[in-house]
Order: C-alpha cells, then sequence, then structure tokens
C-alpha cells in the first residue's frame, strides 16, 4: 500500500515494505514506483523497501517547470530522515543510477552500496544536452502517448518487445500515463546533471553495475567505464535485456541483486 508524506512542497508517494536492511528503489524515466514490482515482491520478504515516485512521476505531482537531479535526490534523502533511516543499499537504474550517484554526493553517510542498472555517471554532451531540451518541448507540446507509440520499442530488446507482450504493456501504460509536464520539467533538470566521473573513485563499499547486452541508450561500454573508475566494481551483463533488465530478465537480475546484498 502506497503512502505519502509531505517533503520538501509535494506530497512524496512511496511503498515502504518489509523489515530488515533497507533497500531505496529509484525508478528512470519516464517511469513509476511500478517497475520494480517484479523485485519488491521477491525482496520484501527479507529487507525493508523504500520505493518512491520521484517528483512529477506516478502519483508525485509537482508544478515546477524545471527539476534538477539534485532535487530528486534531496527529495529522497528528506525521506530516509523522516523514516529514521540512517543507512540503505540504493538501487536505482538509468536516470535513478544518476540520482543515487547524486545522494551519494550529498549524503555519503546514508549510503551502504549501490547498484548502478543501465545508466551513466557523465554528464550531457553538447549535442545531448540541446536534445534533451528539445524533448521537453516536444512532450509539452505532443503528450506522453505519441512519444511512448513511437519510443517503446527503444527500451526493450527485441526478444522483449516480440515475445513479451505483458512487460511491453507494463512499460507502455507506465510512460504513456505519465504526466507530459512532469516529464518535461524533469528532462530540462537532467539536461543540467553533473559529471560524477570525479567521486567514482571516492567509492569505499561494494558496488554493482548492471546493464542490458542490448541496452541502445547506456551500452555495455558505458557500463565499462563506470567499472574501470570503481575500485573493486563487480559488472554484470544481462543478455536478452535492453534498458529495462529488471523488468525483462527479471530472475537474473533478481538473482544478481540477491547475490550482492548478501554480500552487503
Amino acid at each position: 500500500m502506497a503512502s505519502r508524506l509531505r517533503i520538501r512542497g509535494i506530497n512524496l508517494v512511496y511503498e515502504d515494505r518489509g523489515v530488515g536492511d533497507v533497500v531505496v528503489f529509484i525508478h528512470g524515466q519516464p517511469f513509476n514506483r511500478s517497475m520494480w514490482n517484479y523485485q519488491s515482491l521477491v525482496f520484501s520478504k527479507t529487507n525493508r523497501l523504500i520505493i518512491p515516485d520521484l517528483r512529477g512521476y506516478g502519483e508525485s505531482v509537482t508544478t515546477e517547470s524545471i527539476v534538477l537531479l539534485d532535487e530528486l535526490a534531496l527529495d529522497i534523502i528528506y525521506l530516509l530522515n523522516e523514516l529514521s533511516i540512517d543507512k540503505a543499499v540504493l538501487v536505482g537504474l538509468s536516470m535513478g543510477g544518476q540520482i543515487a550517484l547524486e545522494i551519494y554526493r550529498l549524503a555519503p553517510h546514508l549510503v551502504k552500496g549501490l547498484v548502478l542498472a543501465d545508466t551513466d555517471a557523465r554528464a550531457e554532451t553538447a549535442v545531448s544536452y540541446l536534445n534533451r531540451k528539445a524533448l521537453a518541448k516536444r512532450l509539452l507540446a505532443d503528450g506522453m502517448e505519441s512519444y511512448t507509440a513511437e519510443n517503446i520499442a527503444h527500451y526493450l530488446c527485441k526478444n522483449t518487445f516480440d515475445t513479451k507482450q505483458e512487460v511491453v504493456d507494463h512499460l507502455s501504460t507506465m510512460m504513456a500515463g505519465t504526466d507530459a509536464a512532469g516529464a518535461a520539467a524533469v528532462q530540462l533538470g537532467r539536461a543540467e546533471r553533473r559529471d560524477h566521473s570525479g567521486i567514482l573513485s571516492n567509492i569505499d563499499f561494494p558496488v554493482l553495475i548492471i546493464v542490458g547486452d542490448q541496452d541502445a541508450f547506456t551500452p555495455v561500454a558505458t557500463a565499462e567505464y563506470m567499472q574501470a573508475r570503481i575500485n573493486g566494481a563487480g559488472l554484470a551483463v544481462i543478455k536478452d535485456a535492453g534498458h529495462m533488465p529488471n523488468m525483462e530478465q527479471p530472475e537474473q537480475f533478481n538473482q544478481l541483486l540477491k547475490d550482492y546484498l548478501d554480500k552487503v
């Protein structure tokens, strides 16, 4: 069941499930907390899970015109403080991984472990910066249904798209149901994101990097870039998966996460 707390000016909606060591799941864009359903049913039996809808997504509504990743990270830091949680493993996919690194930058004492899935520690390039700005305008003009119809296949590998209709349907529902204004505000903020490459060498706890072998947005080479800069980081490449391996190959993803949590 979802809960809500007044956090930094908005009603932040989140799930608080299970007991034990805390794991925070941070969703990507343009999704919501339900993308972690494939993990929450498993890990709520062994851990306490905090799974928020980020500001501007799902049920966490915002009216701001731009939302920086710093703001999304601070929302989670404040949420953990309100819940009297002083240590957690952060699991973030895509934008969620960038937010996890932002939390580590702002409040390293909170972070017990990091799982970075299909993400990139680097800032935007000059070209991708302009692309994000243009995409924000397009989302406002055309809406999320149009964006979803044209782009959903890019998030999944071909095998998933052709054979796993329930995953396609779930992803489509999340994307098309996202508030266009909220998504545009975060796209504008994400364009301004920091380059976290410089802090990777400071991480002194186990890190797991996961990537789908057919990820078109953050390919294996991007995961290898991060692994080379984090001392002792593990890298797992999930076969037959695109940008959403936790949904496309949940059994593989969950086993990797279980092994990591056992180690941490």
